[in-house]
């Protein structure tokens, strides 16, 4: 873990992110107190495609047919 004062981080601040996102931890001082620190963010696990399958159920079973027009006009008009 390496610390570096204020004026330094300020001053390189792209290098240390860039050292951060390697995976290393940097502590930023101020007279030699530490006042932050820069750490890379916690694993996202990876996500899997269908693995909501089953999970949602649709209640209407015509909710996805075509609006007839009378109910294009109604909902143009704002009756619907």
């Amino acid at each position: 873990m390496a610390t570096v004062k204020i004026a330094y981080a300020k001053a390189h601040l792209p290098e240390l992110l860039a050292r951060v996102a390697r995976g290393e931890r940097i502590v930023i001082s101020r007279y030699n107190t530490p006042v932050a620190e820069l750490v890379p963010p916690p694993e996202q696990p990876k996500r899997k495609f269908g693995t909501g399958k089953g999970k949602v159920k649709i209640l209407d079973p015509h909710c996805f047919d075509p609006m007839t027009d009378e109910e294009v006009d109604a909902f143009i008009e704002g009756r619907y």
